[in-house]
């Protein structure tokens, strides 16, 4: 069959389309065939309603079926003929001017763009890497035992010092008018870990129990709270309860507490270490994907295709719908959302998607079956039973299309990094821990 496909505009396409009026009268039969041997309608028994009576009901709904699905079925063998690669859903309409017994329609659709990726041995990329000291081992420790630690009441004559546990009564005021939030009792926190604002930390720390101070405080611009934001408080605090933290000792009882198989301080440090370069490993993993993905857009030429953008905005737009869900918001499911909040992350999405897959396609860098043994093997070795967390990955398609999907991209980031002007940049355990993945 003869195709002629009709450019209009970067990625847009027009094919015009004929359908024998005489297929679609058959098939509208046939189906009002089909429907007289299942339909009830007063009067008849089942099977029994003529042809004629489901004609003069059902014939407008079945014959907009019928062109639909022919003229749907005519466009994908016009595309498959025409070997175009089509995004999203044609936008299909009728037109005047056909021959006689003939139907005439006009698509109009996106197909796939064409993506050129320039030379990637000009490509820079700063590849980071990281170690497990001994410090960010301490300072695990310090949080487990922080996890871990129990309150004792401190002495009338006792100031209250960072790592308390403080109860407080506090009243605040704004030109002598109380505000919203600004008024609790029995309220606790812990001092110097950063739950209160500096302010107020500063002026409780060194209280005792009964004590009251009056203090300004001054909020933020950005603070949370807007009716507040920029502007000073005067507060009321007065010290009801006062307990000092009691830290666990670094010990084989410590140890065993917290599970671990050889149970001393060595093997409590070797395992704290073991699990600390796993997620070190996964986290540069991710930054150094982050940055070849970068330098991939960056080097990259494509058009895209307003339809996949918009089908990523949807299905965005739906995922934060049902965050909203989870999170208790009322009539969320159906909540309005802009499609302005999500245009630019679409917008890439659907690029790196493009450029990443014709990478795959170029290099044949397809996750390969051992590839994702080695990775579910990797994954499962920090449970308990590592075989029945493998198991579970096996088990479920939607997980190992999960699996691929990480390896596959996995190896795209090795070979542009093979590529690549790489420079390599070491920075600290806390600072690759304190960035967000």
């Amino acid at each position: 069959m003869s195709v002629n496909v009709e450019t209009l505009e970067k990625l847009e396409r027009k094919i015009t389309l004929s359908l024998p009026v005489k297929d679609v009268q058959d098939e509208v039969t046939k189906r009002l065939q089909r429907l007289a041997r299942t339909v009830k309608m007063d009067g008849f028994r089942p099977g029994k309603v003529p042809v004629s009576v489901v004609a003069n009901q059902y014939g407008p709904a079945v014959q907009y079926e019928v062109i639909n699905d022919k003229v749907g079925q005519a466009f994908y063998q016009a595309a498959n003929e025409a070997e175009l690669r089509v995004a999203g859903q044609p936008a299909i309409s009728e037109k005047d001017g056909a021959a006689e017994g003939e139907m005439l329609f006009e698509a109009v659709f996106e197909v796939f763009p064409e993506v050129k990726i320039n030379d990637l041995t000009a490509t820079e990329v700063e590849k980071i890497a990281a170690e497990v000291d001994d410090e960010a081992i301490d300072r695990t420790i310090d949080i487990l035992r922080k996890q871990r630690r129990t309150f004792a009441q401190r002495g009338k004559d006792e100031p209250a010092v960072d790592g308390d546990r403080v109860t407080v009564d506090f009243e605040g005021k704004i030109d002598g008018e109380p505000f919203a939030g600004g008024k609790a009792e029995g309220f606790q926190y812990l001092v110097g870990e950063g739950q209160m604002l500096a302010e107020f930390e500063d002026a409780v720390r060194g209280m005792k129990i009964g004590e009251s101070k009056t203090f300004p405080l001054a909020f933020p611009e950005d603070y949370h709270g807007k009716e507040v934001a920029g502007k000073t408080a005067d507060f009321l605090v007065t010290v009801q309860k006062l307990e000092a933290a009691n830290m666990p000792e670094v010990n084989e009882e410590f140890a065993k507490q917290l599970g671990v198989g050889d149970a001393t301080v060595e093997g409590l440090r070797a395992d704290i270490r073991k699990n600390l370069e796993r997620e070190v490993k996964y986290r540069l993993l991710a930054r150094n994907k982050n940055a070849v993905m970068d330098a991939l857009i960056n080097s990259a030429e494509l058009d895209l295709p307003k339809a996949s953008i918009q089908a990523e905005v949807n299905a965005m737009a739906q995922a934060a719908r049902q965050d909203l869900v989870q999170r208790g918001m009322k009539d969320a499911a159906n909540a309005e959302l802009p499609a302005e909040l999500f245009q630019p992350q679409a917008e890439r999405r659907v690029r790196l998607g493009l450029i990443v897959a014709e990478l795959v396609r170029a290099e044949n860098l397809m996750a390969t079956p051992e590839q994702i043994k080695a990775y579910i093997d990797d994954l499962s070795a920090s449970y308990e039973k590592p075989e029945e967390v493998a198991r579970w990955y096996l088990n479920d398609q939607q997980r190992m299309s999960e699996i691929e999907a990480v390896v596959t991209e996995a190896n795209v980031t090795d070979f542009v990094l093979g590529k690549a002007k790489v420079s390599d940049k070491k920075v600290s355990f806390q600072e690759l821990m304190d960035q967000p993945v």
